[in-house]
């Protein structure tokens, strides 16, 4: 199956999208000669004008969220041989929805979302779930009608504490553009002889360390965790780790670490404990690959922490 790249252009009505995509087409650099769909999934307030578009080989394919599906795009695809597709989200929309419908052989190449700056604190109060689902997969965040009494890192706070991974682009009325440079330091001292994990720092350490797992090698830890037993693991062989809240209550998930240890405590299910470990790189069949496996030191029993479920607020 031929692999066709997607370019998947995220957000809310009024935030940018179809400009940008409208630019994007117009822009000789883009004309690679493949045929090109540009599939529009909702209704905005401009039209794309075609006869600027520097793309000329291209179909453009307007589907409603509730005619969306695999069949649908599976004739659309076939309808046009296509071989390069842009996607223009509808905001409202779960970006899982569209992922289901993807037919085999389509491959997300990059994700771009825009806000409205002057309406995005807004949505992410109320709709926070939404937000996040148009950050988490993103590559680069742009805020359009970013204004000057608006703070860089208070939207910087809420994307990062969504996502590490976008670049984020604030471009403010006068139409200037400003690429985020705030630094992100870690919340505990990654080269201290142990690393202490607050119990408020579990959410951003469990995160790091999966995103950047091999700088961890090697290192000793300490942190508060919830064991989870399974009886099919080795004796001495437990998991440690905490709920992580990313975005809502909805999306609460048990995120732990292989844990090997020496200790004779009677450990079961949902015991709280203080584990000191060294941080070692190898394969485990709880990953089914490479991961963190920790190899403790200390281990003892604990009190639960303050507020149980982990978070990065």
């Amino acid at each position: 199956m031929k692999e066709i790249p997607v370019y998947l252009f995220l957000g809310f009505l009024e935030s940018g999208k179809t400009k940008f995509i409208q630019e994007t087409m117009e822009d000789e650099r883009f004309d690679s000669g493949e045929k090109t769909l540009l599939l529009v999934l909702e209704e905005g307030e401009l039209e794309y004008d075609s006869s600027r578009f520097a793309v000329k080989n291209y179909a453009v394919e307007f589907v409603a969220p509730e005619e969306l599906s695999l069949s649908r795009l599976t004739q659309i695809v076939k309808q046009h041989k296509v071989e390069r597709v842009v996607v223009e989200c509808n905001g409202m929309t779960p970006l899982e929805q569209f992922f289901e419908a993807m037919p085999d052989g389509w491959m997300i190449a990059q994700v771009m979302t825009f806000f409205d700056a002057t309406t995005f604190l807004q949505y992410n109060r109320n709709m926070r779930q939404l937000v996040f689902d148009k950050v988490q997969y993103a590559d680069m965040v742009v805020f359009n009608r970013f204004r000057k009494e608006d703070s860089q890192e208070e939207f910087h706070k809420i994307i990062r504490a969504i996502s590490r991974r976008p670049d984020i682009v604030y471009e403010y009325e006068d139409g200037k553009a400003v690429y985020d440079e705030i630094a992100d330091p870690l919340p505990y001292d990654i080269d201290a002889d142990v690393i202490e994990i607050e119990d408020r720092d579990f959410a951003y350490f469990y995160r790091d360390l999966v995103e950047d797992t091999a700088k961890y090698e090697g290192k000793l830890v300490r942190f508060k965790g919830l064991v989870a037993v399974d009886k099919k693991l080795k004796a001495g062989t437990i998991v440690v780790g905490r709920h992580i809240m990313t975005c809502c209550e909805a999306d609460i998930a048990y995120s732990g670490l292989v844990c090997i240890h020496a200790s004779n405590l009677p450990l079961k299910t949902r015991d709280w404990v203080t584990l000191t470990a060294r941080i070692d790189i190898e394969f485990h069949k709880v990953y089914g690959q490479e991961g963190p496996v920790l190899k403790a030191t200390k281990l003892d029993f604990s009190a639960p922490p303050e507020q149980e479920i982990a978070t990065f607020y």
